[in-house]
C-alpha cells in the first residue's frame, strides 16, 4: 500500500514536469499555440533581401507582430508579405513599412512608421508606402567603381 503511494506521487510529479516543460518548449519556441489573436495585412517590397517568415515587426522599437508567409507577386515580380498585426494595435491606412536591419549584420525585421491617416487598416488590406531592404554590397561596389571613375 505504502509503495502504491509513493508512485502514485512519482507518477504525478512526473507528468507535472513533462507539462510544464512541454508548455516552455512551446511558449520560448514562438510556436504559436498559445497565440493572442491577430489580423493580417500585406505590403510588396521591391526587395526582402534576408528577410525571413517568423522575422519581427516592430513599431517604435516595440514587436507588434511577425512575417506570416513571404511570396513572390507574379504580376509585377515583387515580394508579397504578409504580415500578422496584434489585434490591439490599429495601424493606419498611411503607415510606412520598411525592412531594417538589427545591429550591423543582425537578422531583418520590418519597422512600421506611423502615419497620419484617420482610417485604419483592416484585416486583408494593404500597406501602400514600403521602402525595401538597404542591400550592403550594391552600396560597397557602387562606392568603389563610382570612385574608380573619377580618376
Amino acid at each position: 500500500m505504502k509503495r502504491l503511494n509513493i508512485e502514485m506521487v512519482v507518477g504525478l510529479f512526473l507528468i507535472l514536469g513533462l507539462a510544464c516543460f512541454s508548455y516552455l518548449a512551446i511558449k520560448l519556441g514562438d510556436v504559436g499555440v498559445f497565440k493572442d489573436e491577430s489580423y493580417s495585412v500585406k505590403a510588396r517590397f521591391v526587395s526582402i533581401s534576408g528577410l525571413k517568415e517568423g522575422a519581427s515587426v516592430e513599431l517604435a522599437g516595440v514587436k507588434i507582430g511577425s512575417v506570416s508567409a513571404i511570396q513572390l507577386h507574379l504580376e509585377d515580380y515583387e515580394a508579397e508579405v504578409d504580415l500578422s498585426i496584434d489585434k490591439n494595435v490599429k495601424l493606419q491606412e498611411d503607415v510606412i513599412a520598411s525592412i531594417r536591419t538589427q545591429g550591423i549584420i543582425g537578422d531583418k525585421f520590418i519597422k512600421i512608421s506611423p502615419g497620419g491617416a484617420e482610417q485604419y487598416l483592416q484585416e486583408g488590406m494593404e500597406i501602400e508606402d514600403t521602402e525595401s531592404a538597404i542591400i550592403l554590397e550594391e552600396l560597397i561596389s557602387k562606392y568603389i567603381f563610382e570612385g574608380d571613375s573619377d580618376k
